[in-house]
């Protein structure tokens, strides 16, 4: 093969990848967790969480606070190492610091819906579980190793603030976990077919040719439209947003909400015919008491808030999201199946270790890590292993390691990061056994 035709071969296989991704039923997680981040960072008050930080508070509350803190405050590393600095330089404390800064990054919404939606719910599940719970660990035992060296309240009125959500917005909040659950849960009620709908047209055959070479159901292709549409007007629409809410906002938003009513039902390759099921039903109620809050019960400002962290995480997120699948649709083409069925393929702790430090030397941006464990997954890799790396990939970037350096100093860095290998491998491992015995 010459190297015009490899390089040929390496932008199809990426192109492929990059459709398929956006074609899927992945969009059903993916929308809805962008909206929950933008309410996370732009209506949930930091005080609602770090008035359980503070050193006065009971270690029984203060460690599962600072692990939920970490999921309602923090999108990814980048986010939460500020915060972590903050809270630990004000008194929380060196171990509810430390599983602050653990958990965040590592059961963020964005990443653990979309784990599940592409790798499975086990995946997803064990991220949260092991994550809080080695988070609170291993904070613990950063404080007993380093018991002598607390740091002193400097500033005691971050943790005597008080802040309080009204009844609007915690039913908004509600609204958006639902419909992420309705997109993603896989039960009966909601995949079964309640009736089909055969769509009265015929498709052109060079149209039809082009959606099997492409590997696409119309029902995809029109998913792919929707993105293309949805982009310009969410440029206008949400950009100066803090401004004004626009009629370009309301057009963007009604798109986004069809969109994922368009990827809500069953469609079947090369056939015309929609099977509506109960996730549409539901995905549609809770879209319009959505549009009811948000319209009715929200102020223009609250609104606009919201709106602009959610447009702040796309522009942040889904470009890299998008290189992201594209490289690894590129990478599956040439990586040779047997080096990963050879150096991961079974559930040992090197196994476990080597991906380990493969997610500290191959540190991915937020989302991006889960379409490259996707292609680990389908070359062979062992799940075990596979959460070994998803677990590791957010905590222990070489940047992290660099920035928390030098906000802990060599001596906490070097034992906190030590701690997190160790865990994550025996995390891999045990996984890895746990499903080997079911």
């Amino acid at each position: 093969m010459s190297v015009g035709d490899l390089i040929l071969h390496l932008l199809q296989a990426g192109w492929t990848g990059l459709l398929d991704y956006l074609a899927a039923h992945v969009l059903l997680c993916l929308l809805p967790a962008f909206f929950i981040a933008g309410y996370l960072g732009g209506l949930m008050p930091q005080e609602i969480v770090t008035r359980y930080l503070g050193p006065k508070t009971p270690k029984w509350i203060s460690y599962p606070a600072s692990a939920i803190g970490g999921f309602l405050l923090a999108v990814c590393s980048c986010t939460i190492l500020p915060l972590f600095a903050g809270i630990w330089k004000r008194g929380a404390g060196l171990g509810p610091a430390i599983t602050f800064l653990f958990v965040g990054p590592a059961v963020n919404i964005l990443a653990i819906s979309y784990t599940g939606a592409a790798i499975g719910m086990d995946i997803a599940l064990a991220r949260i579980v092991l994550s809080i719970t080695f988070g609170i660990v291993i904070g613990m035992i950063m404080a007993a190793i380093f018991r002598g060296e607390q740091t002193a309240v400097q500033n005691a009125a971050m943790f005597e603030a008080r802040a309080a959500l009204r009844p609007a917005l915690w039913a908004l909040f509600g609204l958006l976990i639902a419909v992420l659950i309705a997109g993603t849960l896989q039960i009966d009620l909601l995949t079964g077919t309640l009736f089909s709908v055969t769509l009265p047209l015929e498709l052109p055959a060079g149209v039809a040719n082009t959606l099997d070479a492409l590997n696409l159901t119309l029902q995809g292709a029109v998913l792919i439209l929707m993105l293309v549409i949805i982009a310009p007007l969410a440029w206008k629409g949400f950009n100066n947003v803090l401004s004004a809410v626009s009629g370009w906002t309301w057009g963007a938003l009604a798109l986004v909400g069809l969109t994922v009513l368009l990827a809500a039902p069953a469609t079947e390759a090369g056939s015309l015919v929609i099977h509506i099921t109960g996730r549409f039903v539901v995905e549609l109620v809770l879209i319009g008491a959505i549009g009811y809050v948000a319209t009715r019960r929200l102020t223009e400002d609250e609104l606009a808030h919201w709106l602009w962290e959610t447009w702040r995480f796309v522009r942040q997120i889904f470009p890299l999201l998008l290189v992201g699948v594209f490289l690894a649709g590129m990478a599956r083409a040439i990586i040779p199946e047997d080096w990963i069925r050879t150096l991961a393929g079974q559930n040992t702790l090197p196994a476990n270790l080597l991906a380990v430090l493969f997610g500290v030397f191959m540190y991915f941006p937020t989302l991006v890590e889960v379409p490259i464990a996707r292609m680990f997954l389908d070359l062979g890799m062992h799940r075990g292993p596979l959460l070994a790396y998803l677990l590791a990939d957010p905590e222990l970037s070489l940047q992290s390691i660099l920035v928390t350096g030098r906000i802990l100093g060599r001596r906490k860095t070097a034992v906190y990061v030590s701690l997190v290998a160790v865990f994550s491998t025996l995390a891999g491992y045990l996984f890895g056994v746990f499903l080997a015995a079911l």
